[in-house]
């Protein structure tokens, strides 16, 4: 969590910004470093921000998290979660690799299947579905994730009116997510799986899923191991297919180094903040790796010692897991134009940089907080000799070119190595979890921002580019 206390606006004398550079895939480093030419072509072309987007590195994460998952002896089936990125490549890429997709409404499920991804590896989890959603489901044969006893008998009924049986994970609502709005509470789980026997004809129970907030491997792995038990009981009451446990998302992302995560923690103020804004909290920016976390949810013990991963191998119990973030680390940036400086340094000691665009395309502060790596600051033309010394640097906070007066990009004050220009760019990293798309909207009449698909390939050839969905 941000520390939380009261400040001023305007930073004490000899105050410097604190550095949280972000984390750089090899990708990321050469198209930044040996491709500037071609990063400005396409902002100048399509407009900023742009987001490029990366399906190289997408795959690469989905093979090592699958390789990850079979090492610890609990092979999974791998299901993006699309709501985390809107871009078709991510899904192509999917499809390819033979992924599965987790969608949560009908035009998602759309571009899952028009992106090639049977319905069989279709999971669908948004709550309380509506009937052309359930039939959809069941023509393809999806994997529909039901929340309430209500949507069980409204699966069924739908099931029956197509001439198919329905595929389902019953969603449980864990006792320590009692206030969450998602899934059945666990004292309805039994005449919940009840009702599947009752309405076998129509319904095929395949196994259980849950909703939880945060990446407690702990936690994961005792609902988890609740849903191992509840399936194992299935099978005993009518239900012999029920023998898979959707353990959800929740995959943490490290974007900067841990011991400088710790460091800006420790010295982290409002008064670095435009406005002296304050956050109840952020994201572990400088937490554990994906990979890590999977080994420490699959090596956990349950029921005394044996590990998570032991007992579904014992059990028979096949895992799924819903990625979305922790499959698009690295995978893609965000390219701003930097469209004015309001320097503000003899006054309250840093500058105003205003950007073409919007917060909307950084969607962190749907969360409440904002997204904290450094922004890279890349010169328009030839880079022109350093106009401040060696050890000091340009503070400047990053605005969005709305009339609202929220709209920050970066409220912290950020050391930029030299003195931003208009014409400059300003490259977020590390963007394509969650951040770019979320909440961009065409405020102002404003188009939403386009997406350039990069691959990169062995280096022998010059990048390859396309836009999304073209």
């Amino acid at each position: 969590m941000l520390t939380s206390l009261q400040g001023s606006a305007r930073p004490p004398a000899g105050l410097r910004p604190f550095a949280l550079p972000a984390l750089r895939h090899p990708t990321v480093t050469t198209l930044l470093t040996d491709h500037r030419a071609l990063l400005a072509e396409l902002l100048d072309g399509l407009g900023s921000p742009l987001h490029v987007v990366l399906p190289e590195v997408f795959e690469e994460n989905l093979t090592r998290l699958r390789q990850a998952f079979t090492t610890a002896g609990a092979p999974a089936d791998v299901l993006f979660a699309k709501k985390a990125n809107k871009a078709a490549c991510f899904v192509d890429s999917a499809a390819a690799l033979d992924a599965g997709v987790d969608v949560a409404g009908a035009p998602e499920l759309l571009g899952a299947l028009a992106g090639g991804v049977p319905g069989h590896r279709i999971g669908i989890s948004g709550p309380e579905k509506d009937d052309a959603l359930h039939a959809l489901a069941v023509r393809h044969g999806c994997l529909v994730a039901v929340d309430s006893p209500g949507e069980l008998d409204r699966l069924a009924a739908t099931a029956r009116s197509v001439g198919r049986r329905a595929r389902v994970l019953l969603r449980i609502r864990t006792a320590g997510q009692s206030g969450s709005r998602f899934g059945i509470p666990e004292a309805g789980v039994p005449a919940a799986v009840g009702r599947c026997a009752e309405l076998a004809d129509h319904l095929r129970l395949r196994g259980f899923s849950f909703h939880l907030n945060g990446y407690d491997p702990a936690e994961r792995a005792t609902a988890a191991n609740r849903s191992i038990a509840y399936g194992l009981d299935a099978r005993r009451r009518g239900c012999p297919e029920a023998e898979l446990v959707d353990i959800g998302g929740g995959l943490p992302v490290r974007y900067v180094e841990p011991h400088t995560w710790k460091a800006f923690l420790a010295q982290d103020r409002p008064v670095h903040y435009h406005a002296a804004k304050e956050f109840a909290g952020s994201y572990p920016y400088g937490g554990r790796t994906a990979i890590e976390a999977v080994g420490e949810l699959l090596t956990h013990p349950v029921d005394g010692t044996e590990s998570l991963a032991a007992k579904a191998r014992r059990t028979g119990t096949r895992l799924l897991v819903e990625p979305g973030r922790a499959l698009l680390d690295q995978a893609g940036f965000t390219l701003f134009r930097v469209r004015q400086v309001d320097d503000r340094r003899n006054e309250d000691g840093y500058a105003v940089v205003t950007v073409a665009g919007t917060s909307f395309s950084l969607s962190e502060q749907w969360f409440g907080s904002e997204f904290l790596p450094d922004p890279v600051l890349l010169p328009a033309g030839p880079p022109e000799p350093r106009t401040t010394p060696p050890d000091t640097t340009f503070p400047a906070c990053v605005a969005g070119s709305t009339c609202l007066e929220s709209d920050l990009l970066t409220w912290r004050k950020i050391g930029f190595p030299r003195p931003v220009r208009p014409g400059d760019h300003l490259a977020y990293l590390n963007t394509a979890g969650y951040q770019m798309d979320s909440n961009e909207s065409p405020f102002h009449g404003a188009a939403l921002p386009l997406k350039a698909v990069l691959r990169v390939g062995d280096g022998s050839l010059p990048p390859r580019w396309h836009l999304d969905g073209v």
